[in-house]
């Protein structure tokens, strides 16, 4: 019979008939079968209560078609057999035959099961649903025909994209579907595949241990490969999201072509090759990845870190011999594994004669074709009696069943949901007013109550499995592919990933146990651009990745103490950087010290023109009585040597560590000293008094006081004194120029007077020339110097300017008193009349003398007009 699902509005009566009857149907039929499907598969419903629908992509393509549109199509035949995924396939039977002997297992019902061969191909996953659906051979949308054991779910399809696919038509009938293999995180979502349930971890658990593991090892530039389907983008789409936002980039990002294409292989080749990247993270199956590794064989491609999601990271499609150049080292996630007792035996005992889809593997395996002839074999034949074991094939290879695990768990899950609803105890069930379903008759949205609520133990492993929203917990093995001595690949456990710990405990991973490409002790860098160490910054290059960079040193008076600074720190106002620009350290202090040698020479030589000056006085005063004496005015020559002393000890003062009352006495002190000296050479006080006024209240006002100069130069801090206020200090120094011009003048125009005065003008005339030339030379040269050499500068100048007066001023004199004694007489005094040779033998005298005369002279001269 053929009855109409839920969905359907009206029964379609000749349609059914046309079903059962199709090559009889007269011309006058309206019903047409518009195609019937090539499908692969086992079925075993008779006498089963219920049947268990599964999908494998047992074969890994379709066979490629010529387009030819002028022929009735075909529904394509499968190529390309694939012993991992037909080892999933036996697992299901191998799983429900084991619940059928099971006592407390579902004891009174037999499960049955139609299995299809999807070919991981999104058509035959869609033929085999609608097939299933429909419960015979012609598929008939929104019908099921018969009367048979009810449908209980499907488990399958294998491949994300295929779950995607089946998973719509099956939601819409509220047909359970629980999947071993599909991870895509699309998935997760309730709104459109409302009745989908896995055994295997969202990707989502997988995309953050990925990124976790990225994080863990300081990678921070990366390149991505990606399946042409949903596994492939939400996983690497997920993976990227976490990491960049962690400071990871991405250095390029491939698709795989789900159509076999050498143009687009070799374009991913190269790029991986020119890539400075070297982690790799692929997001695919084993099917779309294999074209890839053995172009990166043929082209040598090694150097390279892979990180392998759980797809492919222990299928033998890729694990080839050959492939530990390229792949050895290799880090994945790996689901959960397990040994199910039994399963291999079972493996192992297969019939080949007892369905095409056996018999197709029994002859790739031995690489035969199978022979039903009784005695001899001819060449190139099998019997059917080989031995499987010996063939060493994936197939029945059980040392990684993982997936495989999550084939048993799945079968277990239905049968434990079945279990659960044929046990419902009447007036006690979940449904309308406490009913119960019947295992004979329940609908599909029944049994995916209890599916979405089922607990149980898998047998062998009691490990407790129960949904989550369809999703089991994310627990993952974290696998290391190491070359073993025969140069083959094995898998050997470095960590793990439990998606269900606190985020700091999810992830334990083994450093040391982990053999990296090439048999690296450390693990390998990938890196855009290396760390810029300290010292430097991080310099953005326009229009690449921000992982790539370059260092730019910090400038003078900054520093970065952390690798990968984005900025460079200033250093406080009293703190410079050192030479590598990594810490700020104290800013030299500078100032001219007594005991530096430069200090010692600039004292010695202030000390030895006082002494000098004061030996000058004392030979004065020796000859106190003496006419050359009395003839300079003994106590203005007095009050200029008092004023030269001061000079000279003043310069003394200018050096040490400025202070307060060190800074008021220098500048001070020399102003006076200067203007003492000045107004006794023009014999007069009274402007060196209008001077000390001036300076009084230059003290009261606007002091000078020490001062930190951080701005002279960078990686010094200069003590010096500042003048308090410019205008003051200009005033005074700049009256101590006019009396130095006044004196000059009076001495240059007493140089015509009488000869006995006439010598002396001409004294001190060259003690005011050598003032001039000194303190008109101090001007560029202080300007031209910086710190300590600035005050070394000015006391140079007053010690020059000083020993000039003195040397011009006092030299004569001292001459006479001292080696010429018989000139010091008073007739050598006298003034005398200017001989008519031009000679002259009169001796030096006081400025105030030869001014006096000027006086009287101009005087004079007034009286006779």
């Amino acid at each position: 019979m053929c009855f109409k699902s839920s969905r359907g509005n009206h029964l379609l009566l000749g349609l059914c008939a046309f079903l059962h009857f199709h090559k009889s149907v007269s011309a006058e039929s309206t019903c047409k079968l518009k195609a019937k499907f090539n499908l692969n598969g086992y079925k075993d419903v008779e006498k089963k209560k219920v049947v268990v629908g599964g999908m494998f992509p047992v074969h890994q393509r379709v066979t490629s078609t010529d387009g030819n549109t002028s022929s009735v199509p075909v529904s394509s035949g499968c190529e390309g057999f694939n012993f991992r995924t037909f080892r999933w396939t036996q697992t299901m039977l191998f799983a429900i035959e084991e619940i059928n002997l099971r006592t407390d297992l579902l004891p009174k019902t037999d499960l049955g099961y139609v299995i299809y061969d999807s070919c991981f191909t999104i058509s035959k996953a869609v033929e085999g649903t609608l097939t299933y659906l429909t419960g015979q051979d012609e598929a008939v949308p929104n019908y099921r025909c018969g009367d048979g054991a009810p449908l209980a779910a499907l488990v399958g399809a294998g491949g994300s994209d295929l779950s995607i696919a089946t998973a719509r038509i099956l939601g819409l009938y509220h047909f359970p579907q629980v999947s071993y293999f599909s991870s895509c995180s699309a998935l997760e979502s309730k709104f459109q595949f409302p009745t989908f349930l896995r055994t295997i971890p969202n990707d989502v658990h997988q995309s953050t241990a990925i990124a976790k593991l990225v994080l863990h090892f300081g990678w921070t530039w990366v390149g991505t490969i990606a399946a042409d389907d949903d596994y492939g983008k939400y996983g690497i789409k997920e993976f990227k999201e976490q990491v960049e936002e962690a400071g990871v980039c991405i250095s390029f990002s491939e698709t795989l072509p789900k159509v076999s294409s050498p143009e687009d292989i070799q374009r991913i080749v190269d790029t991986v090759v020119e890539s400075t990247a070297k982690i790799i993270v692929v997001f695919s199956s084993d099917v779309d990845l294999s074209p890839l590794i053995v172009e990166l064989l043929r082209h040598n491609v090694t150097n390279r870190t892979w990180i392998a999601s759980e797809a492919w990271v222990t299928s033998a499609l890729i694990n080839q011999p050959g492939v530990s150049s390229v792949l050895g080292g290799t880090l994945g996630f790996g689901v959960k594994r397990a040994n199910i007792p039994g399963l291999q035996s079972y493996l192992l005992s297969l019939d080949p004669y007892a369905d095409s889809l056996t018999e197709e593997f029994w002859e790739t395996a031995a690489n035969s074709t199978l022979s039903r002839a009784a005695r001899a074999v001819p060449d190139g034949l099998c019997t059917g009696k080989e031995s499987l074991q010996r063939l060493n094939s994936t197939y029945s290879d059980v040392s990684q069943l993982r997936i495989t695990y999550n084939v048993y768990k799945a079968v277990y899950a239905v049968a434990h949901a079945l279990h659960n609803l044929e046990h419902c105890v009447p007036g006690q069930g979940p449904f309308n007013r406490n009913s119960c379903a019947e295992i004979t008759s329940f609908e599909p949205w029944q049994l995916m109550y209890y599916l979405k609520n089922v607990r149980f133990n898998v047998p062998h492993t009691e490990e407790e499995i129960f949904f989550n929203d369809g999703d089991v917990d994310g627990y993952y093995d974290i696998i290391n592919w190491q070359v073993k001595g025969d140069g083959e690949l094995s898998y050997v456990i470095v960590g793990s990933y439990n998606g269900t710990a606190q985020p700091e405990a999810r992830m334990t991973i083994q450093n040391e146990s982990i053999v990296w490409n090439n048999e690296d002790v450390e693990h390998p860098r990938s890196v855009c651009s290396e760390n810029c160490q300290p010292g430097t910054r991080k310099g953005i290059r326009q229009g690449e990745p921000v992982c790539c960079f370059d260092c730019i040193p910090c400038a003078d008076g900054e520093i970065s103490n952390t690798t990968n600074a984005r900025e460079c720190i200033q250093c406080s106002e009293d703190y410079w950087s050192n030479a590598v620009r990594d810490t700020c350290v104290p800013k030299t202090i500078e100032f001219l010290a007594f005991g530096e040698p430069l200090g010692i020479t600039l004292i010695v030589i202030s000390a030895f023109g006082a002494l000098v000056t004061i030996a000058v006085g004392v030979v004065f005063i020796v000859n106190l009585g003496t006419p050359l004496v009395k003839a300079n005015d003994a106590l203005l020559s007095f009050s200029l040597l008092f004023s030269l002393v001061v000079t000279f000890l003043c310069s003394i003062v200018f050096l040490g560590e400025p202070q307060p009352w060190s800074c008021m006495t220098s500048q001070v002190a020399l102003a006076l000293g200067f203007a003492l000296c000045l107004s006794s050479i023009m014999g007069n006080y009274h402007p060196s008094s209008s001077q000390a006024v001036a300076c009084t209240v230059w003290l009261i006002i606007l002091p000078p006081h020490p001062v930190k100069n951080t701005a002279a130069q960078n990686v010094k801090i200069i003590l010096e004194c500042d003048e308090g206020s410019v205008v003051f200090i200009c005033c005074i120094f700049a009256y101590d120029i006019l009396l130095a011009l006044l004196a000059f003048i009076f001495a240059f125009i007493a140089r015509k007077l009488e000869d006995h005065l006439r010598y002396e003008a001409k004294c001190v005339t060259f003690g005011m020339l050598v003032f001039f030339i000194v303190w008109i030379s101090f001007v560029p040269a202080y300007l031209s110097t910086r710190g300590k050499f600035m005050v070394a500068v000015q006391i140079f100048a007053i010690l020059a300017s000083s020993f000039g007066l003195l040397a011009c001023i006092f030299l004569p004199k001292c001459y006479v008193l001292l080696v010429k004694p018989e000139r010091n007489t008073e007739e050598m005094m006298r003034p005398r009349s200017k001989p008519r040779d031009g000679t002259s033998t009169g001796t030096s005298a006081s400025l105030a003398t030869a001014a006096t005369e000027v006086n009287a002279t101009i005087a004079s001269t007034a009286i006779d007009d």
